[in-house]
């Protein structure tokens, strides 16, 4: 046999019990070893660390959304000017075809005709004094 086999002889007395009941103490009172508070001191790093990364994480993000919307608020608004330049150019291309209509010789003519009872003449002599 490889392992030797180790026995545990308890001698009994009978004024000592052989085994001394432990006492537990309670779990809020428990007295902490250097490595446990080293530990508990670590644990109360990272998850410090890890709520300011969280926080860093969110504040990007609701940045983020932020942009974008005011862009997409932006993009939409430049498109509302566009379409606003675009009917005041059509307006102003309508407005030169009736000024021009309204200035044609022809519609003048017709006007002086019948409504001012003026004629062209016809014949007109031109005379030049020297």
């Amino acid at each position: 046999m490889l392992a030797q086999r180790k026995e545990d002889y308890g001698y009994y007395d009978y004024e000592e019990p052989l085994y001394e009941e432990v006492k537990e103490e309670p779990k809020h009172k428990i007295k902490k070893t250097p490595a446990s508070v080293s530990r508990t001191r670590l644990d109360t790093q990272l998850r410090s660390r890890c709520q300011m990364l969280f926080i860093v994480v969110a504040v990007l993000a609701m940045t983020v959304t932020v942009r974008s919307g005011i862009s997409a608020s932006r993009g939409y608004a430049l498109v509302a000017v566009q379409q606003q330049a675009q009917q005041v150019e059509q307006e102003n291309e309508r407005l030169r075809i009736e000024i021009a209509r309204l200035k044609a010789p022809q519609r003048i003519r017709s006007i002086a005709a019948k409504e001012l009872g003026m004629e062209v003449p016809n014949k007109m002599y031109f005379s030049h004094e020297r």
